[in-house]
């Protein structure tokens, strides 16, 4: 099988022949240059990721540094939002839905190792897709681990280090991650702790 069909099955390979290092060092130049655009240069920094990513929707914002692996392997849909430090390891595809927001130092990794130390010595690793629905709201430090689902309207709260599929409408969290409840009416009344949501935002909820 070839590396790639291997990738695909989620099987083990190897990723250190000079072919696929010369062509990871010219996405990481175009990274390079993605950092170092200035905040008004909007424009520049749109062709790059145009150039850098598998696919940008529109409205995608991700505030430098950004970090990736690759860049051509991750998919954003439109009115993306990425805070500081997205860090993106995605040898194996990454797909990411509408509206969704990243906090600061999220990390999403659809590679790892194998346990057994004498492949490992080798550098062999294993990539599975990670895919992330519609208006999903990603927390501060967050760790999403190889093949995971996070479902439409989930939230994941701070620090999580998520192992498993997250189903739609919850918020979830902690390490493992896990549900703890569901986005209910409870929610369209209070949007932190004990504040409740003011008229003028009501009215606009009640738009949708």
């Amino acid at each position: 099988m070839t590396r790639e069909e291997r990738i695909q099955a989620g099987m083990l390979y190897f990723c250190d022949d000079e072919e696929w290092v010369k062509r990871q060092v010219e996405q990481m130049d175009l990274l390079f240059a993605y950092n170092n655009t200035r905040p008004t240069d909007m424009a520049k920094r749109r062709e790059i990721l145009d150039k850098f990513l598998g696919g940008a929707g529109e409205n995608l914002y991700l505030e430098p540094p950004f970090h990736a692996n690759w860049g051509m392997n991750t998919y954003f849909g439109d009115n993306c939002y990425a805070n500081f430090n997205l860090t993106l390891v995605d040898d194996g595809e990454i797909r990411i839905g509408n509206n969704v927001m990243f906090a600061p130092n999220v990390v999403i990794s659809t590679t790892g190792h194998p346990i057994q130390p004498s492949l490992r010595k080798k550098v062999a690793q294993f990539s599975i897709p990670v895919t992330i629905g519609n208006n999903v709201w990603v927390g501060a430090n967050v760790s999403i681990m190889p093949g995971v689902t996070i479902g439409d309207n989930s939230v994941i709260g701070a620090g999580s280090v998520v192992t498993r599929d997250i189903p739609a409408g919850v918020v979830a969290m902690g390490v493992p991650c896990r549900v703890v409840r569901e986005i209910g009416e409870h929610d369209r009344e209070f949007y932190f702790r004990d504040k409740k949501i003011d008229p003028e935002m009501l009215a606009l909820m009640d738009e949708e």
